[in-house]
């Protein structure tokens, strides 16, 4: 069985979830929301807010213009995230636009896939699709079980696909192929996860199960200072309940982590330090006043020189 090469990854990424760490590397089943690599100090400069607010590639392009030009496409961009267009920009409005630059990077990814899986180009892509570009021969015999992962791939499909009808569209698409990145797709991030690390099959996930999922001592006599201090984040953190293992509950909280919101963050931020006349919304000049906390320029960002877009 050949795999069409940009569905390859997709594969590799089951591959990867059921494969062995080496002895000195660590294996990270957390998915974090990150909106920058950036420190977030003000005091120093505002490279955090622009990679927040625009996503980190974007952010760069600001570099590069100067404050007129970095002004105007501000003020484009503030339009809009007005999404009821009524002249103000409200901490929500704020919080979405924030979250949508952070997936913009995913919708590009599936952007680049869509034409390889939607071979009618009728702008949707039917499980039937996606079966016969990923999966073209029903008895592979190079050492995939593949009739596993198409089963898996499937429920994962009439997961993310919310009407029932085996096709999805583009949103639909998304969730199947970035399900961690959709609150009703939750479920089967979990449950994968718990189907790669719990080996004996009980349903749950033991402390030697969390630790061999991320670390292998073949051939290391002594473990890492890191893997003891995994163990007791699994005794004292992980395990809620004290029982000895995880059960579903337990590993959403540890993958899944939801007790801080960083987009939501970052528009208090945001909102606070613009809200010149504090009604708690922003017009369009208080915004673009702040072009520099929001976008920078090449005023305040003299960074690579980039080829420059005006895309976003």
């Amino acid at each position: 069985m050949e795999l069409r090469p940009l569905v390859m990854c997709f594969a590799l990424c089951v591959v990867y979830a059921t494969s062995k760490p080496t002895a000195t590397e660590k294996k990270d089943r957390v998915h974090h929301e990150q909106l920058s690599d950036k420190v977030h100090d003000d005091a120093e400069s505002f490279d955090y807010d622009h990679d927040a607010f625009l996503g980190q590639e974007e952010a760069k392009t600001f570099d590069q213009l100067t404050p007129e030009e970095s002004k105007e496409r501000l003020g484009m961009i503030v339009e809009k995230i007005d999404a009821n267009k009524d002249g103000y920009v409200t901490e929500e409005e704020l919080k979405a636009w924030i979250k949508k630059a952070q997936k913009k990077y995913i919708y590009d990814n599936v952007d680049r896939q869509w034409k390889d899986f939607d071979m009618n180009n009728d702008g949707v892509i039917s499980w039937e699709e996606y079966k016969n570009v990923t999966y073209d021969d029903p008895e592979p015999d190079d050492g995939f079980n593949y009739k596993q992962m198409m089963s898996r791939d499937e429920r994962r499909f009439k997961m993310a696909d919310k009407d029932g009808n085996l096709i999805a569209d583009k949103e639909e698409f998304t969730a199947f192929l970035h399900p961690e990145e959709y609150d009703y797709m939750k479920d089967i991030v979990v449950l994968e996860t718990m189907e790669d690390i719990d080996k004996n099959g009980d349903g749950f996930i033991d402390l030697e199960e969390y630790i061999g999922d991320m670390y292998n001592h073949e051939g290391d006599p002594q473990e890492p200072e890191w893997v003891k201090t995994e163990r007791e984040q699994f005794v004292e953190f992980r395990d809620k309940n004290r029982d000895g293992k995880m059960d579903k509950e337990e590993t959403m909280d540890w993958i899944l982590p939801s007790d801080y919101d960083h987009a939501e963050a970052e528009a208090k931020h945001l909102m606070y330090e613009s809200d010149s006349d504090k009604d708690g919304r922003l017009t369009k000049e208080e915004i673009v006043d702040k072009y520099d906390l929001f976008v920078g320029s090449q005023a305040t960002d003299f960074g690579e020189a980039l080829v420059r877009h005006d895309e976003f």
